[in-house]
């Protein structure tokens, strides 16, 4: 293997089909590639053609290869991401679509004689990956798009698999701090949350296993696993995750986009953003895989407006557009009550170009980790409305830091106010303690938004993979 005498490995990467799984493993794929090694990207042809950007300097070292998914029943026609599923239900027939196609193109790759890999690099869902990769000589290594808080509240493997003392076996025991984390934290679910999460998350769906079985396989059976994350940021929680994991857990950072996305069609948002002053605006975006209904569109509305704050917000139609009477998730008037101060944006917007802004001062984002990295690196503020997945447990561990404010939800529904969303906003943005918050992220910006930091991080991951395989000889 050409690892062996120091020169460079061949990895090949295997990311969900999600916008926020194929975008971080783009531009990991991107920074190993400039480190001097091989990379083979899998995707499908039309994630290809939305997502991947290979700087021409970096074709020869990055192969895309695209996955024709076979067509499934219930899967609708052209629908290859979570955001292309009209309906959660709908998921796990995804999940089936991607099993096999990708399992069969990584087998082939396995036989390429000229192209075997020195290593393979897979997102949870490749939960097949490793025992593949393991008959042809071939190591895996997991890499977590979660933070190391969220993997240790998650716990073990066989905790995820159901076996075990620390197993979730109910809803109410996602409520709760878990026994081996040695340190007070508010870093759980809230009743809502774990309402919402239990059963999609941790019981067998129409693919077969559940989410938690994914992820328990993929970590059980790679040799390394890497986290998004870094020691600046949650060294107790690695800590933690060091003790749960029988192999090494090595932090890769955060690797976040450079504010280097096209602009056309965005012109006259940037010259809107121009005019206002610096570290003015809040810029609010929900991401790609929560599914908004127009009550909870129309609220955050009213919150924006109520908030007196200038705003520039990425909007998404809600998931019920149909049902409603044309106000595209809107109140009545908004657009023209908030004309001047607050613009909105639909369809795609450059958001890495926009957080950059000197203008931009706060981001009201669902606490997705892709978000957190993005908004951290460039130094804005964050109020906090976690929607889905692990967000309400970054959410938390932002809070806790107090790096974040998060808006104030009823416990058991989950509903919010407009002025919750307003109050969280002022906290941040305009009352005495959004100092302290300006001066967290800031502090965390020249960590996070430097790129020789995360390239350093990105060394210390290869280093390992190139050490664990002149190890096994």
């Amino acid at each position: 293997m050409g690892h062996a005498d120091g020169g460079s490995m061949h990895v090949v990467m295997l990311p969900w089909l999600a916008f926020g799984h194929i975008l971080p493993f783009t531009e990991l794929a991107k920074r190993i590639a400039r480190q001097g090694h091989r990379v083979t990207l899998l995707s499908t042809p039309r994630n290809t053609r939305r997502l991947i950007r290979i700087p021409p300097d970096l074709a020869g070292l990055v192969r895309v290869v695209d996955v024709t998914l076979p067509r499934l029943e219930r899967l609708p026609e052209d629908a290859e991401a979570s955001i292309d599923v009209p309906s959660d239900a709908l998921r796990p027939y995804l999940r089936v679509a991607y099993d096999t196609a990708f399992s069969a193109k990584l087998s082939d790759i396995l036989q390429e004689p000229e192209r075997r890999p020195d290593w393979v690099i897979i997102d949870y869902a490749a939960y097949w990956a490793p025992a593949a990769a393991a008959r042809h000589g071939v190591p895996c290594a997991f890499l977590s798009l979660f933070g190391a808080a969220t993997l240790s509240f998650f716990g073990p493997p066989e905790g995820l698999m159901g076996r075990g003392e620390h197993a979730r076996t109910k809803m109410e025991d996602l409520t709760v701090v878990p026994s081996y984390v040695p340190f007070p934290t508010t870093v759980v679910y809230r009743t809502f949350e774990a309402r919402e999460i239990f059963e999609p998350g941790l019981v067998p769906d129409d693919s077969g296993v559940s989410e938690g079985y994914r992820f328990a396989m993929a970590i059980l059976g790679s040799q390394l696993v890497g986290i998004r994350s870094s020691a600046e940021f949650e060294p107790e929680w690695l800590r933690v995750l060091g003790e749960l994991y029988p192999k090494p857990v090595i932090p890769v950072g955060l690797f976040p986009p450079p504010p280097t996305q096209e602009v056309a069609g965005h012109e006259a948002t940037l010259q809107w953003l121009d005019r206002h002053a610096p570290r003015s605006v809040v810029y609010a975006a929900f991401g790609s895989e929560a599914k908004l209904t127009s009550a909870q569109l129309e609220t955050i509305a009213l919150g924006l407006e109520a908030s007196g704050l200038p705003f520039l917000w990425a909007f998404r139609p809600p998931s019920d557009a149909d049902a409603g009477e044309g106000t595209d998730g809107l109140p009545e008037g908004f657009e023209d009550r908030v004309n001047g101060r607050g613009l909105v944006c639909r369809g795609w917007v450059p958001q890495a170009r926009l957080l950059a802004h000197g203008s931009v001062g706060g981001f009201l984002t669902h606490a997705g980790w892709n978000s957190i990295a993005e908004g951290l690196a460039r130094g804005v503020r964050l109020a906090l409305l976690p929607l889905v997945f692990d967000q309400g447990l970054n959410s938390r561990l932002l809070v806790e830091k107090r790096i974040a404010v998060e808006v104030e939800r009823d416990e058991d529904d989950g509903s919010f106010a407009p002025e919750d969303i307003a109050a969280a906003l002022r906290r941040v943005m305009v009352e005495d303690e959004g100092e302290e918050f300006g001066t967290k992220v800031k502090e965390l910006s020249e960590v996070f938004g430097n790129d020789e930091v995360n390239d350093q991080c990105v060394r210390d991951f290869l280093r390992c993979l190139s050490e664990y395989s002149n190890q096994q000889g």
